[in-house]
């Protein structure tokens, strides 16, 4: 999907790595309906992508995503009726759903404000890198909502813990940059300057691995969230037999056997 048409965000693709970039700096980025659309078609699209092996989601400007637009979302939400609401719900899960499913790794760029919808953004990431400059804060209880938006009630303890993910849910306080690393949220801190370029450089460096095995490990951290310990023993023993029939394994023999780096394909 070396192509795609956006008006809610840039969209780029550098060799095998798409980059996604939230594009409204005047309001932060933050997103709308029509944002939400394309963001999903997007990640759907990607789901059968043979050309983009990884992903980086960052935002214009010197912010990630403040969330959803207080004038384009929220205020029609206070005049929408139950059923409206109830499908706006269910399509802002949709989102995290097409990123999930999508086969490549996902990196988040976090520079800046990071909240609400835009920290279940990063959250629904595999990876974050973040700054020291940073604002993360899932913000639903100032706003009268509940913190179990977007399934940030299953990923948040997962990825923080299960006392800090309630502490931040039920407050909505931020975090900075330092404290999101140190609570696990962000894999690792970079200078503003060279945030992207870093993004950048570990989505490369990942769609340079073995395809189907990074498509497979982001399957079973996921499916395995509902699978007893034996189960995901079983299921994983499973996956790594396919993999075994893969050509990237037979290519990391090789180039081991070789002495060489291994070329991966794919396949």
């Amino acid at each position: 999907m070396t192509a795609f048409e956006a008006k809610n965000f840039r969209w780029s693709v550098d060799g095998k790595v798409a980059t996604i970039t939230l594009n409204r700096p005047e309001r932060k980025n933050a997103l709308t309906f029509a944002a939400y659309d394309e963001l999903i078609e997007a990640f759907q699209r990607l789901r059968t992508d043979r050309m983009v092996k990884a992903v980086v989601i960052s935002g214009a400007g010197e912010n990630f995503c403040s969330g959803g637009d207080v004038h384009d979302i929220i205020g029609p939400l206070i005049r929408s009726d139950a059923a409206a609401q109830l499908r706006f719900a269910q399509m802002t899960g949709s989102l995290v759903k097409a990123m999930l499913a999508a086969p490549q790794p996902v990196i988040a760029a976090v520079d800046g404000a990071c909240t609400g919808a835009g920290a279940i953004l990063a959250m629904a990431s595999e990876l974050r890198l973040g700054t020291a400059r940073a604002r993360v804060a899932f913000l639903f209880p100032r706003v009268g909502l509940g913190g179990c938006d977007m399934g940030a009630c299953a990923m948040l303890p997962r990825i923080v813990g299960q006392g800090r993910a309630a502490e931040l849910l039920f407050t909505g306080r931020f975090m900075d940059g330092s404290e999101a690393q140190a609570f696990g949220f962000f894999n690792r801190l970079c200078e503003p300057g060279a945030l992207t370029g870093a993004a950048a450089e570990l989505a490369a460096s990942l769609a340079a691995g073995p395809t189907m095995a990074h498509a497979m490990t982001k399957r079973m951290l996921y499916r395995e969230w509902a699978m007893a310990l034996d189960e995901a023993i079983d299921a994983e023993a499973l996956a790594q037999a396919e993999l075994m029939g893969s050509g990237d394994f037979r290519r990391a023999y090789e180039a081991f056997i070789e002495k060489r780096a291994p070329a991966f394909e794919g396949d």
